[in-house]
């Protein structure tokens, strides 16, 4: 993969800053709000398929279970360094339980997790298989998870708890999946702080005013009803990415809208006009 050369020049002149800023890390209290979610991952062995039904039949050898969703800005931004506090809703069962386990073992602020009766903790389940001496395959995923908003009462603890904290944090992340924790009383919490990031799959004008918004490519199709990317076109043609970008700040009211694409990299666009196309690295097949 060839780079511009105006990047890697810029690349190398900032290298001392983006050090700098690594380093720093530890010093951001961040609360993220967010659709959390356990990732579960089962593993075992193909023996042979089943008389009941024609299916595998998989012989248990472990389960590893990680943050997905919103849970897993919560964690990542906590291995970097970050102070987290994480917000948002687990069920009252195991998979909940887990979930703060894993936060807590981490040094993650749980007090923002309401347990919701009504609800499970969202959960995807993925079982894979393997025989002797060949790969492991996924074979099904299974979901436990509400799409109902969170009661009224939920909603206003979780919107006191934000406002109640805004000062001792200095940036908000809103990571919204769509399982009903990012209402509209806890949106307008978490925009009360001046600095908010938003990652939300659909429905972007719900964050109007939002700092910065980080669409993937799809995402940020969707939002502004029109398509970024021509298969016809040149890929180094940027034209209809660059108006989509600027739309989606006049949509967003944003300050900054970052673009995610894949194979493509990131694009960043900022209301003064000025936008960076980055480049992505150890490229493979498999792209969010």
């Amino acid at each position: 993969m060839s780079l511009d050369p105006t990047f890697v020049a810029k690349l190398s002149a900032s290298a001392e800053r983006l050090s700098s800023l690594i380093d720093q890390f530890h010093e951001p209290r961040v609360m993220v709000i967010g659709d959390l979610c356990l990732d579960e991952f089962l593993t075992g062995q193909v023996e042979r398929i089943s008389r009941e039904a024609p299916v595998l039949i998989i012989r248990h050898e472990h389960t590893r279970q990680v943050a997905g969703g919103g849970a897993n800005a919560v964690y990542n931004l906590a291995k970097l360094g970050a102070q987290v506090k994480a917000v948002g809703l687990v069920g009252k069962d195991e998979q909940g339980k887990a979930l703060c386990n894993i936060f807590e073992a981490v040094g993650i602020n749980t007090d923002g997790i309401l347990p919701d009766g009504d609800r499970p903790t969202v959960t995807k389940t993925r079982i894979s298989g393997h025989a002797r001496q060949s790969v492991t395959q996924q074979v099904v995923r299974v979901d436990r998870k509400s799409d109902e908003p969170a009661s009224p009462e939920l909603q206003a603890q979780l919107a006191d708890y934000i406002r109640q904290h805004l000062s001792s944090v200095d940036a908000i992340v809103c990571s919204d999946y769509g399982d009903g924790t990012l209402t509209a009383p806890v949106i307008a919490a978490a925009l009360g702080h001046p600095l908010s990031v938003v990652d939300a799959q659909k429905n972007l004008k719900r964050y109007q005013g939002a700092t910065i918004f980080t669409p993937n490519l799809p995402e940020a199709e969707q939002a502004i009803g029109y398509p970024l990317i021509k298969p016809s076109l040149d890929k180094s043609d940027l034209s209809l990415l660059r108006q989509g970008g600027h739309d989606l700040l006049q949509l967003t009211q944003a300050q900054q809208v970052l673009i995610t694409r894949g194979e493509d990299g990131m694009s960043l666009f900022h209301t003064d006009g000025s936008e960076c196309h980055i480049p992505a690295f150890n490229r493979t097949d498999v792209f969010d």
